[in-house]
């Protein structure tokens, strides 16, 4: 019999527990997997708010703990817009609240004017028009969420706005929310002279470091946000959310490594006389310690699958939610998949350590006389 098979039906001599120890595997391997495709989405998510409208890059307040408490002034802005590498800076000010079912609407306030060079694309309708403060673009993912057309209305800070068109960017955080006059949401807001962003198109071969380095030299209460890393600087979420997806892998792996141990030195226990008797017939002790640890392996493997799919499942489910599709797009990439692969390899190794050990350890006539 080749000697994976012989692992594979070791494991099925008691197929409730193989079961159970293999779904409770899958469930801290699950947990790892779906932090990590939040985390990934949220990652995307970031990239694509420093990325919005086409820009090169964007500026805020250095040193904001979330990105939606950065302020900026519209001298700032003023001062970004007069750079020689600078085409065009368009300031935004951020704004979240409920609108309809959903209480995490986000508002994104800009100068009508702005629109020529912060790219929108209409899907139906127009931009909005100069001195019209009541007048809203809603990006195509708001749109169906609300069941909202070109020429019906929303209610919105007790105000009452008109849809004058439809867009989609394909940037989850632009296409889940919607576009008003920046004067409008800094009136509700009560922010007025201030924005929470500066996205800058810059001029064709302008080089991009030199220009965000001297905008850093020149006003440090500013920080330029070209990648990911940079958007740390104005936003400790993501840094977080790594942190936790780190202690819950570690946690992870010790909860799992207790339970396969528990699976694993109850089977050597139970097989003491047919672990004598092979090395009786001539097994060598590397032998029976590579049958001990394919079981564990492969029991791992069996909840390394299980919790991949349960993870896809679940973190499909919870796009049923209108909320959570208006911020998070889930990103499935082989770096999460792989990790909790990892996880299941580690928790295979944790816990066959010792019960691979015993049954190397144990003598041949002693073995066989065990009862």
């Amino acid at each position: 019999m080749p000697f994976f098979m012989l692992i594979f039906r070791n494991l099925l001599r008691q197929r409730v527990r193989t079961l159970l120890t293999a779904f409770g595997i899958s469930l801290g391997i699950t947990t790892v997997i779906a932090l990590g495709v939040v985390t990934d989405s949220l990652r995307a998510t970031a990239q694509d708010i420093l990325k919005a409208g086409g820009s090169d890059f964007a500026i805020a307040q250095s040193g904001s703990a979330d990105i939606t408490y950065s302020t900026v002034t519209e001298e700032q802005l003023q001062a970004v817009a007069a750079y020689d590498g600078v085409e065009h800076a368009t300031g935004v000010l951020l704004a979240v609240s409920r609108l309809g079912s959903n209480p995490y609407f986000i508002q994104l306030g800009l100068d009508p004017s702005d629109l020529e060079y912060f790219q929108v694309p209409l899907l139906a309708g127009r931009h909005l028009a100069p001195d019209a403060p009541n007048e809203i673009l809603l990006g195509q993912e708001a749109a169906s969420q609300l069941d909202k057309k070109v020429g019906d209305t929303v209610e919105l800070k007790d105000r009452t706005f008109t849809v004058v068109g439809t867009y989609r960017t394909g940037n989850t955080y632009e296409d889940g929310g919607g576009m008003l006059p920046l004067a409008t949401v800094q009136e509700y807001e009560r922010k007025q002279g201030l924005i929470t962003l500066i996205y800058v198109k810059a001029k064709p071969g302008t080089d991009l470091d030199a220009l965000t380095a001297q905008i850093k030299d020149d006003h440090p209460e500013l920080a330029t946000l070209r990648t990911l890393s940079d958007y740390a600087d104005v936003d400790q979420g993501l840094q977080l959310m790594d942190a936790a997806n780190l202690a819950i892998s570690f946690l992870a792996v010790f909860i799992g490594g207790i339970g396969v141990m528990n699976t694993m030195v109850m089977s050597v226990m139970e097989r003491t006389r047919e672990f004598g008797i092979l090395r009786a017939v001539g097994w060598r002790p590397r032998r029976v310690l590579a049958m001990v640890l394919g079981e564990s392996i492969l029991l791992c493997l069996i909840g390394a699958v299980i919790g991949s799919i349960l993870a896809v499942f679940f973190t499909r489910l919870i796009l049923v939610f209108p909320v959570v599709r208006s911020f998070l797009d889930p990103q499935y990439t082989p770096e999460v998949f792989l990790r909790g692969l990892v996880v299941g390899v580690a928790v295979a190794l944790l816990g066959a350590l010792y019960p691979a050990i015993r049954a190397v350890r144990l003598a041949p006539i002693q073995a066989i006389r065990y009862e």
